[in-house]
C-alpha cells in the first residue's frame, strides 16, 4: 500500500527553500582574505499543512494515526570555520570545518517529530595553483558538489527523519566528495568521486565517479557535459508488474553500474533582437547493461528577463522522466540519483515533489517573478503533473492496491490515468539585510484524474499548506 517512509531520505535535502543557495554555499565573498575565519548559518521554519498527501494514509493506507493536518517548527545551525593562506610559491592552501545542528518540533509531514540531530558537515582541504595557463584546483573531504545544473548529482547529504528539518534541508554536503578542477579561459572541468551523506538507517552505499566539462563564453550563456558511473550500490530499483498488473517487484542492486551522460545547456540566440530572451535545455541519458536498463529525462524551457526596474522575468517548459513501460522486459525507469531538488530547479512540482521523485513523471511548467524593490521578490510557479507510464511505479511501488474488474480482483500498481495534479506555489522573499533573509511562502496541489484514480471511495481533497522562515548566513 502507500507508504510515506518511501521517500528516499537522500532526497530530502532537495525540498530546501527555494532561495537556500544563498546560505547553503561555502562562503567566497570573504575567500580571498588570509588565515582562519569564522562563518555561521542558521534559521528558523514554521509550516502548517493540511490533507497531506490528499489524504492517501486515510485513505489508501488506512493508517489512522497519521496526521494529515499538522503544524510544526523546525531550525539549524551551522558553525565553522574556514582557513587559507597563499604560499611563496604562489599556490593557494585552503580548508574548512562545519557541524549542522538541526531539530524538528511538532509532527513534520512525515510523521516524525521532536527529533534531530548534530552532525559533521564539511571537513575538506584543497590546494589551488596555476600551471603552465591552467588554474587547478584539487580538494577531498565533506564539501559540497554539484554537477551542471543538479538533474542527476546536488544534494550529497540527507535531512528529515530522524536528522529534523525537513524542509530546511540544511545539509548538502558529500560525506566524501574529491574533485579535480582545471580552468582555462572559458572552459572548465572537473572530476569527480562522490559518497553521499545519507542517515545510518537508510545508507545504501551508492559511490559515483566522474567528469564534467563546461564552456561559459559569457554569464547568461554556458554548454556543458556530464559523464558519469555508480562504482558501487546497494540501492534497489522497483520493477514494473508484466503488463502492469500484480506488485511491482524489487530488483536488489539494481543502481549498481550504472552509467549516465548529461548534456546541458543555456543560450541566447536571439541575443541582437530580443536581448533579455533565453533558452534552456538538458537531456541525460542512463544505461546499465548488467541489468538490461535504458532510461533518459530531460527538460527544455524557454523565458525572457524584461528590461524594467521591477525586473520581471516569465518562463515556460516541459521536463519529463522516463518510467518503467509494464509491457516491455526491458527497465526504463529514469534513476534521480541525487537532483537538486528545490521548488525552481528540479523538483516536480512543490507539494507534489514530496511525493513525486523525479521517476515516471512528466510537468508542464511556468514560472513568473517580479522585484518591486531591490530587497523584495514575489514568485509564482504553475505546474501540471503527469505519469508518463500507467500501472507502473510512479516513486518506489506506493498506491498497490488491489481494483476489481470483470469480477476479478488485480493487484496494480501506479495510476490508471496520466494527470495526477496541478500545483500552484507562491513566494516572497524578503533579503532583511546582506546577511537575513525572510522568506514566505503558500502552495496547493489539486488532484487529477490519476491522483483520483487511486482513491476508489471519494475523490482525493486538494492538497495546501504554507510556510514563514528567517536564514542568517554570516
Amino acid at each position: 500500500m502507500f507508504s510515506l517512509r518511501h521517500v528516499p531520505a537522500g532526497m530530502i535535502g532537495a525540498f530546501s527553500l527555494a532561495f537556500a543557495g544563498l546560505a547553503h554555499g561555502q562562503a567566497t565573498d570573504a575567500a580571498d582574505d588570509e588565515g582562519v575565519k569564522i562563518r555561521f548559518q542558521g534559521g528558523v521554519n514554521a509550516v502548517a499543512e493540511r490533507n497531506l498527501f490528499w489524504r492517501f494514509a486515510e485513505t489508501v493506507a488506512q493508517a489512522d494515526d497519521f496526521a494529515s493536518d499538522t503544524e510544526w517548527l523546525e531550525a539549524y545551525v551551522k558553525p565553522g570555520l574556514s582557513y587559507q593562506r597563499t604560499t611563496s610559491s604562489g599556490a593557494t592552501l585552503y580548508g574548512g570545518l562545519s557541524a549542522v545542528g538541526s531539530w524538528t518540533a511538532g509532527s513534520d509531514a512525515f510523521g516524525t517529530g521532536d527529533i534531530g540531530r548534530v552532525t559533521l558537515e564539511e571537513a575538506y582541504a584543497g590546494v589551488r595553483f596555476n600551471q603552465a595557463g591552467f588554474d587547478f584546483d584539487l580538494s577531498a573531504g565533506s564539501q559540497e558538489f554539484e554537477a551542471g545544473t543538479g538533474m542527476n548529482l546536488s544534494n550529497g547529504g540527507s535531512n528529515g527523519f530522524s536528522r529534523g528539518a525537513l524542509k530546511l534541508g540544511p545539509r548538502k554536503a558529500w560525506a566524501m566528495a574529491v574533485l579535480a578542477r582545471a580552468k582555462r579561459g572559458d572552459v572548465s572541468s572537473t572530476a569527480f568521486y562522490l559518497d553521499p551523506n545519507s542517515a545510518p538507517d537508510n545508507d545504501n552505499g551508492t559511490r559515483i565517479a566522474g567528469f564534467d566539462v563546461r564552456y561559459d563564453p559569457d554569464e547568461k550563456t554556458y554548454y556543458g557535459a556530464t559523464i558519469g558511473k555508480v562504482v558501487e550500490s546497494r540501492a534497489p530499483y522497483p520493477v514494473a508488474a508484466p503488463g502492469g498488473i500484480g506488485v511491482p517487484s524489487i530488483l536488489e542492486n539494481g543502481r549498481d553500474g550504472l552509467t549516465f551522460v548529461d548534456l546541458y545547456m543555456r543560450a541566447r540566440p536571439f541575443a541582437d533582437a530580443l536581448p533579455g530572451a533565453f533558452v534552456v535545455a538538458e537531456v541525460s541519458l542512463q544505461n546499465n547493461d548488467r541489468i538490461d536498463m535504458r532510461a533518459w529525462g530531460g527538460r527544455a524551457w524557454a523565458g525572457y528577463d524584461f528590461n524594467h526596474r521591477w525586473k520581471p522575468s516569465f518562463g515556460f517548459g516541459y521536463q519529463t522522466f522516463s518510467g518503467d513501460d509494464p509491457n516491455t522486459t526491458r527497465l526504463e525507469r529514469f534513476d534521480p540519483l541525487y537532483y537538486e531538488g528545490n521548488p525552481k530547479s528540479w523538483s516536480t512540482g512543490s507539494k507534489s515533489s514530496m511525493v513525486f521523485i523525479n521517476s515516471n513523471v512528466a510537468s508542464w511548467n511556468a514560472g513568473l517573478s517580479l522585484s518591486p524593490t531591490p530587497r523584495d521578490k514575489v514568485s509564482l510557479q504553475v505546474s501540471r503533473i503527469l505519469a508518463n507510464e500507467r500501472l507502473s511505479p510512479i516513486q518506489f511501488g506506493q498506491a498497490t492496491r488491489v481494483e476489481i474488474e470483470d469480477g476479478i480482483a488485480n493487484p496494480i500498481s501506479g495510476v490508471t490515468r496520466r494527470h495526477l495534479s496541478d500545483d500552484i506555489y507562491l513566494e516572497y522573499m524578503r533579503v532583511v539585510t546582506p546577511n537575513v533573509y525572510l522568506t514566505a511562502g503558500f502552495s496547493v496541489s489539486v488532484p487529477g484524474p490519476g491522483i483520483n484514480s487511486i482513491v476508489t471511495e471519494v475523490d482525493a481533497p486538494t492538497w495546501s499548506g504554507g510556510f514563514v522562515n528567517l536564514i542568517v548566513n554570516y
